[in-house]
């Protein structure tokens, strides 16, 4: 991956994630993969050429406070990070008059307060470093409130704003922050699901790496769908809340 030597996805064993790992060990970059599951970061490590090309971690994201000892492990262990991806996410299926507060405190604390728990100290190795990419993958999920499941919109929309934020914050020092917004994509996240406009995971992980080697600040995957939401985000509210867009 041009302009990247060493990278760190986080949310890597299946999906995006580890289709994120793939391109960037083909592309020459010496990777860090962090996830929950063991199994499955083992054999994307072999499928990657092992250890020298991919380098394995255990870890919850759920458990903030790991994350900072965790990420100044990686960067020791890869000599340095040229590149951040937070990936994690989850989003349980909720039904039309379900209101779950345990399904909706997972999705704030797996898609938003785990990539804040990630980002911020990446984005202080590379504030002092004075360069590097951070990237956030929300999605576009997050540009209004639907009804179907208004906790993983509500994740999806504030890690936007906070990348958005940081972006702001860190310009000034030559640290690029990007905000990838993926449509829908198969996975087992979206599995039995019929949306609009699905993409496989490779294509979407090409996608977000090229958004973050372009160091673009926002951008959508695939790109159809900027006028698609340019047009929804514009729907009056009156109007919106009578469909199921």
């Amino acid at each position: 991956m041009a302009g990247f030597r060493t990278a760190a996805v986080v949310g890597a064993s299946v999906g995006i994630g580890a289709e994120m790992v793939r391109q960037l060990a083909a592309g020459g970059v010496r990777v860090a993969a962090v996830a929950r599951r063991l199994p499955e970061l083992e054999k994307l490590q072999g499928e990657c050429g092992g250890p020298d090309k991919v380098r394995v971690y255990t870890h919850d994201v759920k458990h903030f406070d790991e994350a900072p000892a965790l990420f100044d492990r990686i960067v020791a262990d890869l000599g340095s990070l040229d590149c951040l991806i937070y990936n994690a996410g989850v989003m349980p299926r909720v039904e039309e008059s379900e209101y779950n507060f345990a399904k909706d405190r997972e999705m704030i604390e797996v898609n938003l307060l785990g990539a804040m728990a990630w980002l911020n100290p990446a984005a202080a190795y590379m504030e002092a470093r004075r360069e590097g990419t951070l990237v956030g993958v929300s999605s576009v999920a997050g540009d209004r409130g639907r009804r179907g499941n208004p906790a993983y919109h509500t994740s999806k929309a504030a890690l936007t704003t906070y990348l958005e934020a940081l972006r702001n914050r860190l310009f000034r020092y030559g640290v690029h922050v990007v905000t990838v917004k993926p449509g829908p994509v198969r996975t087992a996240m979206t599995e039995g699901l019929k949306l609009p406009l699905m993409i496989d995971a490779p294509e979407a992980a090409r996608g977000a790496l090229a958004l973050a080697a372009a160091g673009t600040g926002e951008g959508y995957v695939p790109v159809a769908w900027q006028p698609i939401m340019l047009t929804i985000r514009h729907v009056p509210s009156i109007i919106f809340r009578r469909t199921n867009i």
